[in-house]
């Protein structure tokens, strides 16, 4: 028992530098600093959404720096072509051979920095890196560095010179984020600090210790109750009329996939880990449900032309299937 609590007093105090140095750079913006770091923990993917400004790249750069990891960002934009990502063979004049030129996707953190500036083949490319943590270059096989993740940027208000992201890549992401407008008292404080002194961010932690968190996230504990209400939940997308929902049936053409069901899993796992404790409850999953499945719910037409979002179908499916009431009762019991 002595261990346990004094790993879990070291975690949070890792976790607790990494945000502190964070913060000396971003103001405000906790529920996001918050997912991006639930994506940290549980190996997942995150898709940021929000308008120019709000410091979506500044965030994850800063992130980037309190870790002693490789940290690459790529500018996506409409002339980007697949090798500019992944790498390329190169032919070497001096040796008569060819060689293999690796992209900026070999890295710990990869900012994927407007994504939906680039053409569908090129965000495809990003598709075998992102499940397989490996890139494939004219047959060979190269892996990338562990830890992985990729955090992309995307701004929802300008469609000129935009490509929606395929279906197949946007579920790659864990979780989709909406970053909204500072409040006045934040504001204030953001141009304070960027018309002030530059703030030196310190490196806290290794990408060993990264890894170390990580394969402690993944012994939380999650309750068999939880892991059906994930179960319930993502298959109300797919058929609502099951749920007592028939009435959703309407505005949803594609439900969530069983991806949905493991993120929402492992992020009430690293959400746990987060706040502090050895055992996920209904509340960690319930905060997520919004991010995982809003960008895997496909809505109608019909939802469109009624100005129905995603975000309103969830809520809606939330607000029928309730979360389990006592998940770890049974421990009780047993005791």
């Amino acid at each position: 028992m002595d261990n346990t609590s004094r790993t879990d007093s070291a975690t949070a105090q890792l976790m607790e530098q990494i945000l502190y140095e964070v913060k000396r750079v971003v103001v405000g913006q906790d529920r996001f600093l918050e997912r991006v770091m639930v994506a940290m923990l549980a190996q997942g993917h995150l898709l940021v959404e929000g308008v120019p400004g709000l410091a979506k790249t500044l965030t994850v750069k800063t992130l980037a720096n309190t870790m002693r990891g490789l940290f690459k960002r790529i500018q996506f934009t409409p002339d980007l072509v697949p090798a500019d990502l992944v790498g390329t063979r190169v032919y070497n004049q001096r040796t008569g051979e060819f060689g293999t030129s690796l992209g900026p996707v070999f890295a710990n953190l990869l900012l994927a920095d407007e994504i939906n500036r680039a053409p569908a083949k090129v965000q495809s490319a990003l598709l075998e890196v992102m499940q397989e943590r490996q890139v494939t270059i004219a047959g060979e096989t190269h892996k990338v560095p562990s830890p992985f993740l990729v955090m992309a940027t995307q701004n929802p208000i300008e469609t000129e010179g935009t490509y929606p992201l395929p279906e197949a890549q946007v579920d790659r992401f864990m979780m989709k984020v909406l970053v909204d407008y500072p409040t006045d008292e934040e504001e204030f404080v953001i141009v304070q600090r960027v018309t002030g002194p530059a703030v030196d961010v310190s490196s806290v932690a290794t990408t060993e210790q990264l890894a170390a968190l990580q394969r402690e996230c993944r012994e939380i504990y999650v309750d068999p109750s939880l892991v059906q209400y994930a179960v319930k939940l993502v298959s109300a997308t797919r058929t609502p009329e099951r749920h007592g929902l028939k009435e959703l049936g309407r505005f949803i053409t594609y439900g969530a996939s069983p991806r949905a069901t493991i993120n929402l899993v492992e992020g009430a796992r690293a959400l746990a880990m987060l706040r502090g404790r050895g055992y996920a409850l209904p509340e960690d999953m319930a905060d997520l449900v919004p991010d995982v499945l809003r960008h895997r719910v496909v809505l109608s037409y019909e939802a469109l032309s009624e100005g129905m979002s995603s975000d309103a179908v969830v809520q809606k499916i939330m607000a029928k299937i309730p979360a389990p009431a006592k998940p770890l009762e049974h421990e009780k019991l047993v005791a």
